[in-house]
């Protein structure tokens, strides 16, 4: 057998990859490359792969982390309970416990067909923006609609009327490469019926999104501020069409606006935060950031229905289970990466590079000295985003601003552990709302900023598709 190089220059010219193409040319991988979460990575890619703490956690802090998913994991109850560190569900609720929406840690999914309930795919609600709502919209980044609120809820605890039910139908979408191949992609199309409480305002905005993987969120929490502005910086200098922007949201804590980097349009700035409106939109929980039941002034059952917060007040979770469910999500581990030397898996990151697809998916960052955690600082890791905004497109637009993001607009999603998804959630459904099948279809339904690459990709035939996909598996 020849050696690798050798074998990897006759794969370049089956695909077509000449020596005078100006994309970089990968022969071998990179130092430390297969270490996508550097030193905090984890070896495992079965069901579990997603809920590892982070490898360079010592063990002595490891009972935070096993405590903390006990909490992320089981259900609440509905108050009052004698389970009084776990009561107080809703009245209204989309699951009753963080484990429903994120399965092993792991990526949602829409409904299917048949489904009672939506589960891991949440419907965001809000109405146009107007000056008269200013000051809701500087920290709420929407108008929430004004019956249901910011998010839609399709279950409640007895003696609540659950806001009503979600379906998602679909349209096919054919789609022609070079060679002739067509596949068929799938346009979303969502319905909510079985109002519990009246029609919604005539301009309701909605948006289906399901819950992204958990994997690296400390680690992406750790990435300097400056490095994120720096690819913005950068993308505005290159001016070639890309020019992914930051948004810039409300802190609850620190009660300004600071750097968005959560979220599919990065709509939260940090992961106690994120974990706080999840609490309470999901799940209906009291936290002490957000103190209050998700009712709105309409909905008087839900209102009047008992509270889990504790006689002085002390809300439904309280900070120390906050602080363990942040520990917890702060630490599940990125898994290595798979075949990082495997000739079809550098040929397939030749093709990524060639098609643009780094120009937002940007690999690589070193992670702050005063990261969150000590594990988490000073890490070289291989997320492959920008934790930016940008425009992907007509096709892909939900028409729901959220803070500075627009209606076209979402943030660079993380690649890495995507090709662990069938292995961990049992579905290779991707994008925001869950539309694509499979990663071809993903990369397909990319647009505006992203038309580019993705007609690039419409141009590469068998070989060079299944090179592509070898390498976007490997993540």
């Amino acid at each position: 057998m020849p050696p690798l190089p050798l074998r990897l220059f006759a794969l370049f010219l089956a695909l077509g990859l000449s020596a005078c193409d100006d994309a970089p040319r990968f022969t071998k991988a990179e130092p430390g490359e297969a270490r996508s979460g550097g030193s905090a990575t984890v070896r495992k890619t079965d069901q579990n792969a997603f809920s590892l703490p982070s490898a360079n956690l010592p063990p002595s802090r490891r009972v935070d982390f096993s405590v903390g998913n006990s909490f992320f994991r089981s259900p609440w109850v509905i108050a009052p309970s004698t389970t009084t560190a776990r009561d107080g569900l809703g009245p209204l609720f989309n699951t009753n416990a963080c484990q429903g929406c994120h399965i092993k840690d792991g990526r949602g999914h829409p409904p299917g067909p048949d489904a009672p309930n939506a589960v891991s795919m949440l419907v965001r609600l809000s109405i146009p923006d107007t000056p008269a709502y200013a000051k809701i919209i500087e920290q709420q980044g929407v108008v929430p609609e004004p019956v249901y609120g910011g998010q839609f809820q399709d279950m409640a605890v007895p003696g609540v009327t659950p806001e009503g039910k979600v379906r998602v139908d679909y349209t096919p979408v054919p789609v022609r490469f070079k060679d002739g191949t067509e596949i068929e992609l799938r346009k979303p199309s969502l319905s909510i019926t079985q109002l519990g409480y009246g029609p919604l305002h005539p301009d309701t905005r909605f948006s289906a999104r399901v819950a992204p993987p958990m994997i690296g969120l400390g680690l992406l929490e750790a990435i300097p501020e400056d490095a994120i502005l720096a690819n913005a910086a950068a993308q505005a200098r290159d001016n070639n069409g890309i020019a992914g922007r930051p948004n810039r949201v409300w802190d609850d804590a620190q009660q300004k606006t600071v750097l968005g980097r959560f979220g599919w349009k990065a709509g939260q700035p940090n992961l106690n935060q994120q974990n706080v409106h999840a609490f309470s939109g999901d799940m209906g929980l009291t936290t002490s950031l957000r103190p209050f039941d998700d009712c709105t002034d309409t909905q008087t059952a839900c209102k009047q229905a008992p509270s889990g917060n504790g006689p002085d007040g002390e809300p439904e979770v309280s900070d120390n289970i906050l602080r363990l469910v942040l520990f917890y999500t702060r630490n599940l581990a990125v898994p290595a990466r798979r075949d990082v030397s495997a000739p079809e898996v550098l040929a397939g990151k030749n093709l990524f590079f060639q098609a643009g697809c780094q120009s937002c998916h940007t690999p690589k960052y070193t992670t702050a000295a005063n990261a969150a955690e000590p594990e988490l600082a000073n890490q070289v890791i291989r997320p492959y985003s920008d934790l930016l905004l940008h425009d992907m497109g007509e096709g892909l637009a939900d028409n729901r601003s959220e803070f500075q993001a627009g209606g076209r607009d979402w943030r660079t999603p993380p690649l890495w552990g995507i090709g662990l998804t069938q292995a961990v959630s049992g579905h290779t459904q991707f994008l925001h709302d869950g539309r694509a099948r499979n990663l071809l279809e993903a990369v397909l339904w990319h647009g505006g900023e992203a038309k580019a690459a993705q007609q690039q990709v419409l141009t590469f035939n068998a070989e060079q598709r299944a090179a592509l996909l070898a390498f976007l598996n490997s993540l």
